[in-house]
């Protein structure tokens, strides 16, 4: 749902938005997947929505019309360009290719051209099967990778210069920034910066700005 509203968001600002990995739930839905959004100002828009988002509706999937609480954890890392230099040594990475899991008849990958990428020192792990080609994907990955490794190192030196360490919140109650409330009434909040609307309908339509630009404001003032 979060990312049908992305790419939503996406089209209505004229961005590219390109999927560099999915990987479907067990019985439904979306466990995890990584899109690239290209387009001006894109990460200064999109940085707040950083963190844990909560739903609140009426599960389609529930037979008996239960009311069910999901959540969500998403990131946003820039994407890096050629000037920014990320000093990655081929000997602390591990590169795995395996067999992409396609939709059946001509999109099935008859080759292990996926490639995932794990960065030994730091653990981190980015992966890439949306092209037949290997190069290509092992290259997208590669682009991944940096951003994140990147963006672990703004973090690292914002937390010395703040003198704290930033606390990653877990996935559960009183931990969300923002909470999408389909039932039993209709509402959007954000519980950083107050913004809230009864439209949910037109947030998941990809609606965002009102709560981009209170974030922003919230932001300036911190």
């Amino acid at each position: 749902m979060l990312f049908r509203m992305y790419t939503k968001w996406s089209d209505s600002k004229g961005y590219a938005i390109e999927r560099v990995d999915y990987l479907a739930g067990e019985e439904a839905g979306i466990k995890s997947v990584t899109f690239v959004i290209k387009g001006e100002f894109a990460y200064g828009y999109l940085k707040g929505e950083r963190g844990v988002h909560r739903l609140v509706r009426i599960s389609p999937f529930d037979a008996n019309k239960r009311r069910h609480t999901s959540f969500a954890s998403v990131d946003v890392v820039p994407e890096i360009n050629e000037e920014i230099k990320v000093d990655i040594k081929p000997d602390e990475l591990k590169i795995d290719t395996y067999r992409a899991g396609g939709r059946g008849g001509q999109h099935v990958n008859v080759t292990d051209s996926a490639v995932r990428i794990t960065h030994l020192p730091t653990g981190i792990i980015a992966q890439c099967q949306n092209e037949r080609s290997q190069y290509k994907n092992k290259s997208t990955a590669m682009k991944v990778l940096k951003s994140r490794i990147y963006e672990m190192e703004l973090k690292k030196k914002k937390s010395e210069l703040e003198k704290k360490q930033s606390e990653k919140k877990r996935i559960e109650w009183g931990s969300q920034i923002r909470s999408y409330v389909l039932h039993p009434y209709s509402m959007v909040k954000d519980h950083r910066t107050g913004c809230e609307t009864s439209n949910s309908g037109s947030v998941l339509d990809g609606d965002l700005e009102g709560f981009i630009e209170a974030y922003l404001r919230y932001d300036k003032k911190k």
